[in-house]
């Protein structure tokens, strides 16, 4: 693959045989990262589970401390008092049969976030095929169907992000941006991977989290010693 030559010089920089502290490899990420724009840091963490086992799956979703510094979309399917509340609550979108029609009728996607009361999941779930592959479909694990709509609201505009195992058993998630700092950055990686390790299935085995890498939109991926992290 080819890489630029900033990419390269800023990949010369990284030890690739050494474990960073989490404080210092965000600070590496930070002082290195070079885009005209303000990029997102993403942690990638590979766990020593087997996700085609259900009972290894590991999934959920937390408030960042410090919010994602991305301003998120958020639609919610509601009727009566729960669709005033969560308009009140600042969501985007509120609607029942009409946004699914306009959804599935315009292709229609100018949102990030999908959040259903009970009710209404046996509409939403006309949507399934093609909210499912986007990683949109509320979910009650994920805190997206629920009663509380408003609720649901708040904490996706607050900074919520989802964490679930790919194919691959890697969790992919954003902790912030770079303009952050080390520190707010370091808040927020500790408050994921502390809810990781609280989501460890019974049934795996074991080393956990096998590996532990952060990188921001343009940059190298700094590896990091996760077991060092609170």
């Amino acid at each position: 693959m080819f890489r630029g030559k900033k990419y390269q010089e800023i990949a010369k920089q990284i030890d690739k045989t050494a474990l960073y502290d989490p404080k210092e490899g965000l600070e590496f990420i930070c002082k290195t990262a070079s885009a005209k724009f303000d990029e997102t840091v993403e942690l990638h963490v590979k766990l020593g589970v087997d996700s085609r086992h259900a009972d290894q799956q590991v999934r959920g979703a937390i408030v960042l401390p410090n919010g994602t510094g991305k301003s998120v979309r958020v639609l919610v399917f509601a009727k009566g008092d729960k669709a005033e509340a969560a308009k009140a609550a600042g969501a985007d979108y509120v609607g029942e049969m009409d946004l699914v029609e306009k959804i599935q009728k315009e292709n229609w996607f100018d949102f990030d976030v999908v959040v259903a009361t009970p009710d209404m999941m046996g509409v939403v779930g006309r949507l399934g095929k093609v909210l499912g592959p986007k990683g949109l479909m509320p979910s009650p694990k994920s805190g997206t169907v629920t009663p509380d709509a408003a609720k649901a609201v708040m904490e996706a505009k607050a900074g919520k992000v989802e964490y679930r195992l790919d194919k691959t058993n890697i969790i992919h998630c954003p902790i912030g941006k770079v303009s952050f700092g080390a520190d707010k950055l370091f808040e927020n990686y500790s408050a994921l991977i502390g809810a990781i390790i609280k989501a460890k299935p019974a049934a795996a085995k074991g080393q956990y989290i096998k590996s532990c890498v952060a990188a921001s939109t343009m940059g190298p991926g700094v590896k990091m010693n996760a077991n060092k992290q609170l």
